[in-house]
């Protein structure tokens, strides 16, 4: 019997220390919106059309929007 009331009250305190350690990470704000704000605009290769920042674009007269210049180079050769 003496068993079975300590493993009750481990229990509850195991359970009461959980339930406050989960409330604790619901009051702290989130901080997901510095990420966004650091975020660089992403373009589309005109030739091979995979997705790159835009600081690392190479344009042609046109203003289109290449991910390489070899990409540039082939893209004007069609």
């Amino acid at each position: 019997m003496k068993l079975l009331l300590w493993a009750g009250i481990i229990f509850a305190v195991i359970w009461i220390l959980r339930s406050k350690k989960s409330s604790a990470k619901v009051d702290t704000p989130a901080t997901s919106q510095t990420p966004l704000a650091n975020a660089e605009a992403m373009l589309s290769c005109a030739h091979c059309k995979i997705h790159f920042p835009a600081s690392e674009a190479v344009f042609d007269s046109s203003h289109a929007a290449f991910c390489s210049v070899e990409h540039r180079a082939l893209h004007a050769v069609h």
